[in-house]
C-alpha cells in the first residue's frame, strides 16, 4: 500500500513539474497513509497550490518545502469550521496581479509587508495601476478578445483585439476600429483622455454612443474608434466584460482574496456548505439610516425584535448614520444617549441577545473619523459600555466584510449611487439602480469615482476591491428607493432608508439566497 501511494505521489509531481527527493516522497507517504483515496486527490491537489505559492529557487522538491505546505492544507481542515466572522477593512488581504507569472501575489509574497495607513506618494499610482491590471487580466480571458481556434470558434463569431495607448501614440497614420483598455481621466479643464500603463492620449466625444452603465472619471472603459493626429475619436464607451465568481476561481483555485482567518477560500469547505444548506431557516436582517437618537425610532426597533424573538436571525446589521443631527457638539452624547437606549431595548429579549449578531457599519457623517475611505469603526470610548451589555455586538469599519459559512458578503454605507449619478460624464437614463450595479461590478471596486470625490487610503484601496465579485453586496444609500438586482450570481441590495422612509428594511435568506422586501408598519 505504501509503495502505491509513493509512485502516485512522484507520478503527480512529475506531471506537474516537480521532482520529489526519496525523503520528501517518504513524509508525504507517511501523511497520506491515513486518508482516503477520494479524500487523497483533493489533499494532494492543495499541497500543490500551496507550494506553488512558495518562491521556489529549484524545482526539486525538499522535506522542509513540504512540510509548511503540509501544515497549511491542515490549517485550512481546522479553520473550515468557523461558520461567521466579521472582516475589518484594514486585515483585508492585498493582492496584487503579475502579468510576468500570470497570477495574483500577496504583499508577503511580494516582500512588502502590511500596508500603512498613510501611504507613499508612488502608492496613488499604484492604487490605479493595480485596478487595471485587475480588470486587463479580466479582459483578455473574455472570450470576444482571446485568439480564434480553429476549428473550435463559430464561422460567425466576431474577435477584438485590444490595443494600449502606446501603439496609438506610435502611429503616425490614420487607424481604424481600435479598441482600448484605459481609464478616463480630465487631464486638462474640458478635455478628456484615455490613460493606461503605457500613455495617455486625448478623447473627441463628439459622435461616442455610450453602452448602459455611469460612466465617471477614473473608471475604466473598453473605448472604441478611430485615432488619427494624436486624437482618439471614440465611436462607442463601454465597460470591461462582467466576471462570476466561479468563472475567477476555475482560474486561480481556492486563493481566499476575500479575508478571514481561513488560508484558502470558504467556498471549497464541503463541511460550511452542508451546515449552510441544512440550516433555511437561517437569516440576515438590513437595516440603514437606524437613528438611536429619536425615540420614535427606538421604539420601532423594539416592534422589529419583537417579531423576530421566536426565530433570532444569524445577524442584524444596522448601518449608519446613527444620529439624525449634524456632526457637532453634542454628537457623541447623543449617539451613547441612544446605545443605551437600544441595550434597554434588547434586555428584553434574551433569545436575541444569546444568539443573534449585532454589526453596527457606521456612515461618513458618525463619530470618529468618517471622511475618508476605508472608515474605521467607531471609536471603543463610545462603544464599551454597549459592548459589555451586548457581547455579540460588532462594531466594524465601513465597508466591512462578512463571511457566514461558504457565503462572502459585503456591507458598504455610502450614498454612492447619488454620487455616480452626480459625476457621471452622460447622465444617467432610466433603470438607474440597474446600471450602478453593472457599473461598479465591471469596474470591480465599490467606489470607482475620483478620489477627490471620494477620499480614499492609497495603500488601503484593495479594501474596497470587488474581486472576485462576492455572494452579496449591500448598498446601503439613504437618497435611493431600495432595490435588489442580482447580476453574475451576485446579489445586490439597498435595504433604504429605516428612520427617514417607511421603516422598511431587507431580510436575506443564505440557504435559498433569496431576499424578502419588509417594512414595520404603523
Amino acid at each position: 500500500m505504501a509503495q502505491k501511494i509513493k509512485s502516485f505521489v512522484i507520478k503527480v509531481f512529475k506531471m506537474n513539474g516537480f521532482t520529489l527527493r526519496s525523503e520528501g516522497s517518504a513524509f508525504l507517504t507517511e501523511v497520506l497513509a491515513p486518508i482516503n483515496e477520494i479524500e487523497r486527490e483533493d489533499f494532494i491537489d492543495k499541497l500543490l497550490e500551496s507550494i506553488q505559492k512558495q518562491n521556489l529557487e529549484s524545482d526539486i522538491i525538499e522535506r522542509d518545502v513540504l512540510e509548511p505546505a503540509v501544515k497549511d492544507c491542515g490549517s485550512h481542515e481546522e479553520d473550515s469550521g468557523q461558520t461567521f466572522s466579521v472582516i475589518d477593512a484594514f486585515e483585508v488581504p492585498k493582492f496584487i496581479y503579475s502579468k510576468e507569472r500570470k497570477k495574483f501575489l500577496s504583499n508577503d509574497e511580494l516582500g512588502l509587508g502590511k500596508p500603512s495607513l498613510f501611504g507613499s506618494a508612488e502608492e496613488k499610482g499604484e492604487l490605479f495601476r493595480n485596478r487595471y491590471l485587475v480588470l486587463y487580466q479580466r479582459t483578455i480571458r473574455h472570450r470576444l478578445f482571446t485568439p480564434p481556434i480553429p476549428g473550435l470558434d463559430e464561422v460567425n463569431s466576431k474577435k477584438f483585439q485590444l490595443k494600449n495607448v502606446e501603439y496609438l501614440l506610435g502611429c503616425t497614420s490614420k487607424l481604424k476600429d481600435i479598441i482600448v483598455l484605459g481609464m478616463i481621466a480630465q487631464l486638462k479643464e474640458g478635455k478628456y483622455y484615455l490613460e493606461d500603463l503605457t500613455g495617455a492620449v486625448e478623447m473627441d466625444l463628439t459622435n461616442a454612443k455610450f453602452h448602459s452603465g455611469l460612466f465617471t472619471e477614473n473608471s475604466f472603459v473598453l473605448a472604441e474608434g478611430w485615432y488619427d493626429e494624436q486624437v482618439f475619436h471614440i465611436s462607442a464607451f463601454g465597460f470591461p466584460p462582467l466576471e462570476s465568481s466561479k468563472t475567477t476561481r476555475a482560474y486561480y483555485g481556492n486563493l481566499n482574496f476575500f479575508g478571514g482567518s481561513s488560508h484558502t477560500s470558504v467556498k471549497a469547505s464541503t463541511k460550511l456548505l452542508k451546515f449552510e444548506q441544512d440550516r433555511s431557516d437561517a437569516m440576515f436582517v438590513f437595516l440603514s439610516d437606524v437613528f438611536l437618537d429619536q425615540e420614535k425610532v427606538v421604539k420601532k426597533l423594539e416592534t422589529l425584535f419583537i417579531g423576530f424573538q421566536d426565530f433570532p436571525p444569524v445577524c442584524f446589521v444596522f448601518c449608519g448614520s446613527f444620529c439624525s443631527q449634524p456632526y457637532g457638539l453634542s454628537h457623541r452624547t447623543n449617539l451613547e444617549d441612544g446605545l443605551k437606549a437600544l441595550a434597554k431595548v434588547l434586555k428584553r429579549f434574551p433569545s436575541i441577545l444569546a444568539q443573534s449578531k449585532m454589526v453596527f457599519v457606521p456612515s461618513p457623517e458618525d463619530y470618529g473619523l468618517g471622511q475618508i475611505l476605508p472608515r474605521p469603526a467607531i471609536p471603543d470610548v463610545v462603544t464599551d459600555e454597549f459592548c459589555a451589555k451586548v457581547p455579540n455586538a460588532i462594531f466594524a469599519s465601513n465597508p466591512c466584510r462578512i463571511q457566514y459559512c461558504t457565503q462572502e458578503l459585503i456591507i458598504y454605507r455610502d450614498d454612492i449611487v447619488k454620487k455616480m449619478c452626480k459625476n457621471s460624464i452622460r447622465g444617467p437614463t432610466t433603470d438607474i439602480n440597474e446600471q450602478f450595479v453593472k457599473s461598479v461590478l465591471s469596474q470591480g471596486h465599490l467606489s470607482p469615482l475620483p478620489i477627490h470625490i471620494n477620499p480614499v487610503y492609497w495603500s488601503h484601496d484593495h479594501a474596497l476591491s470587488l474581486y472576485p465579485v462576492p455572494d452579496v453586496i449591500v448598498f446601503s444609500d439613504r437618497h435611493t428607493e431600495p432595490f435588489d438586482i442580482t447580476q453574475i450570481d451576485c446579489k445586490c441590495l439597498n435595504p433604504g432608508s429605516f428612520s427617514s422612509g417607511d421603516f422598511c428594511f431587507k431580510v436575506y435568506y443564505p440557504a435559498s439566497r433569496t431576499v424578502d422586501d419588509s417594512k414595520i408598519e404603523d
